[in-house]
């Protein structure tokens, strides 16, 4: 699980802009459509290991996410 301050302040490497939690599963960049997975509790936050998302699966993560708790 991460904490919501770890979570506040983790950012996308290849925009450097805020990461959606979607269901301690993974971490989600919605403007450049791009998942990262989350391996024993650690994000892995490497460009070339995230994923593309599709139209229909961005729907799915959107409706799952959790943003960042601004504090």
């Amino acid at each position: 699980m991460i904490d919501d301050s770890l979570l506040a302040i983790l950012v996308c490497p290849a925009d450097r802009g805020p990461l959606l939690l979607i269901d301690d599963e993974l971490l989600y960049n919605p403007r450049l459509r791009r998942a990262y997975r989350i391996e024993d509790g650690i994000p892995v936050l490497l460009v070339d290991e995230a994923r593309d998302v599709d139209d229909d699966e961005h729907a799915r993560l959107m409706a799952r996410a959790r943003p960042a708790d601004p504090r």
